[in-house]
């Protein structure tokens, strides 16, 4: 088995620290990455990885040198993961636009910056994985994280159009879609969060601390199983082995039910409305373009 090269980002905490020590277990290298990485990848320091010191939602250009360092280090990178990323709660009445930025330039625009940094490069060498860490707030959104779900919607169209672009060049891309796992990414000690104070958001603030604070440390994922499968995946072992890597997995049972529950209400709605949704057309005997999403995104 040929040894692999993975740049995974986010490294401090929860799946980026678990993906650092699940692939240097199976003979890979790793560079891992964080802000602060001195003193947030300490823990790291003595397993074998690489540390590389690198901030998401620093300025493009530090983005492009920090991978380009990274290229340099074993020579060539295979697997990229696009893991960093934080939830701010609050009502989206309360989200400034401040706001909006940082969570968008963190958990989106980052991994579009870094991976377009790093994309010359296994379009050269004619191979490459690009893993990108979605969620199931990527189908279904929940009130109070208005922004974490947008930049999680958005990394679901975003790997789509690095699928059709990308495949010519054996350049597989793909979107993880985790439900709730047990990381401290809700736990009170890591929570950024800011609330309205008006009364009318106080019953819906109430029952969403109630949900957070019980389900942390109890989510039914367990992070070390979810990082087995994903390296699975990419490298094609285990429970993935013989099976083409698909274009999006959920993981988790929550999960599961969330894309299901989502699939079935959109067909539901396609089939009561259909005769509505095709009035728009011009009359079948005027001339048009006809669309075929499918031929396009299997091009080569």
């Amino acid at each position: 088995m040929t040894k692999l090269t993975w740049l995974v980002t986010g490294c401090s905490s929860g799946f980026g620290k678990d993906f650092v020590h699940s692939i240097l277990a199976r003979g890979d290298n790793v560079i891992a990455t964080g802000r602060k990485a001195a003193e947030r990848l300490a823990h790291l320091k003595d397993t074998g990885a690489t540390i590389l010191d690198l901030d998401m939602s620093t300025s493009e250009e530090e983005i492009n040198t920090k991978a380009q360092e990274a290229l340099k280090i074993y020579d060539g990178i295979d697997v990229l993961v696009n893991n960093a990323g934080y939830i701010d709660f609050g009502f989206v009445e309360d989200f400034s636009y401040d706001r909006w930025l940082a969570q968008i330039t963190t958990n989106f625009l980052g991994a579009v910056t870094l991976t377009r940094a790093l994309i010359p490069h296994m379009r050269s060498r004619r191979s490459g994985t690009i893993v990108n860490n979605g969620s199931m707030l990527g189908w279904q959104s929940l009130p109070c994280c208005p922004g974490y779900c947008a930049t999680k919607y958005a990394l679901e169209a975003y790997t789509e159009n690095l699928q059709i672009e990308l495949a010519p060049f054996n350049i597989r891309s793909i979107v993880f879609e985790p439900g709730h796992f047990r990381t401290s990414i809700i736990s009170p000690t890591n929570r950024t969060e800011s609330y309205s104070s008006h009364p009318d958001y106080a019953p819906t603030l109430e029952m969403l601390r109630a949900h957070f604070d019980g389900n942390d440390g109890n989510q039914p994922g367990d992070p070390k199983k979810g990082v087995e499968l994903m390296i699975d995946v990419v490298k094609g072992e285990g429970l993935a082995k013989g099976k083409e890597m698909p274009p999006r997995l959920p993981m988790g049972s929550d999960a599961l039910e969330v894309v299901r529950k989502k699939c079935w209400e959109t067909l539901k709605t396609c089939d009561e409305w259909e005769k509505a949704i095709k009035s728009t057309d011009f009359p079948a005997d005027v001339p048009a373009y006809k669309y075929n999403g499918d031929e396009i995104a299997s091009s080569k």
